[in-house]
């Protein structure tokens, strides 16, 4: 296929080495393979060993400075690309051959694919994370760790000081006058991470709400509704809002053959996972006020620019 893959990452350890070496020695048989990798430099040199002649294995270019250190590989990965159609995939996805022609093939169409991706194996706590993943395909689409991209849609780049890079990614490609599509039965499966960091990232995940203000005023309005709730002894509506999300969750798991991947029981995470966006939301909320949430030894202030913004400013449209 004329499809390049680029692959941003940055490891604090060789856990995982073999796995993701066997995934990139099948994937090179089907796509070139750009690997923009920012990890120490004993750990860099010990990933360029292994895919010596396998992929092209390079360190971010220096030039680029941004806050949020995977557009600084992304970037990086898109000016080598040679392929107007490009995959770009955090280090835990791992397409099979058929979702690289899908995606392939829509980018003939779109210049902006959003698969859907879902987790396996399947651990409490993605469970926990799968039922945020079931009500956004409910209401709309989801965020996933992977996108299809036409090189040519995103010129320059994209701005890099902000949390939340693939919205970031998504609206400047709609402020450029691109076609985005969500393929929703589009299947890339995803591996979880480890319960610590999971639990390390739900104030930042709730933060990326302050780029979507009805979604912001929904989750900042859970734990006040809960609250008078309870304190008058009104169990049964907030039974019944709880059954809600479970239905609405449900909704999401069995559109377009979603049952397949998504295990049912994932469904009755839904009202837990309110819960904690409902609380992580105030969490955020007040870190914005007070300087931003922290990544990556820094804070970043801004979770994305608005597509109006973006319009307006960086197009002048």
């Amino acid at each position: 296929m004329d499809l390049d893959y680029v692959l941003p990452l940055r490891w604090e350890s060789g856990e995982g080495l073999d796995e993701l070496t066997g995934y990139l020695a099948w994937l090179a048989g089907l796509v070139r393979v750009i690997v923009v990798d920012g990890s120490p430099g004993p750990l860099f040199a010990a990933h360029a060993r292994r895919w010596r002649g396998l992929v092209v294995h390079v360190p971010p270019d220096p030039g680029l400075r941004y806050a949020n250190g995977k557009v600084n590989g992304v970037t990086t990965g898109l000016r080598l690309a040679r392929a107007e159609r490009v995959v770009i995939a955090d280090d835990d996805v791992r397409y099979d051959e058929a979702g690289l022609v899908a995606v392939h093939r829509l980018l003939g169409e779109y210049d902006l694919v959003r698969p859907q991706n879902y987790f396996l194996p399947m651990p409490w706590h993605a469970r926990w994370d799968t039922a945020r993943t079931l009500l956004n395909r409910a209401l709309g689409a989801d965020y996933p760790g992977t996108l299809g991209v036409r090189r040519s849609r995103l010129g320059a780049g994209y701005d890099g000081d902000v949390l939340f890079e693939n919205l970031e990614l998504i609206r400047t490609v709609q402020a450029r006058g691109g076609r985005v599509v969500s393929a929703p039965g589009l299947y890339v499966r995803r591996l979880p991470c480890s319960a610590r960091r999971f639990w390390s990232q739900r104030v930042r995940q709730a933060y990326d709400d302050l780029a979507q203000p009805a979604r912001l005023a929904l989750s900042l309005s859970l734990l006040p509704v809960a609250g008078v709730a309870v304190a008058r002894r009104a169990y049964r509506p907030l039974l019944a809002g709880a059954a809600l999300a479970v239905l609405l969750a449900e909704a999401g798991r069995r559109r377009a053959g979603g049952s397949a991947v998504f295990p049912a029981g994932a469904s009755l995470f839904a009202p837990v996972w309110l819960l904690e966006r409902g609380v992580c939301g105030w969490l955020a909320l007040a870190a914005a006020i007070t300087g931003g949430v922290p990544y990556a030894g820094r804070r970043l202030r801004r979770a994305a620019h608005s597509l109006r913004w973006l319009r307006r400013h960086a197009y002048g449209l």
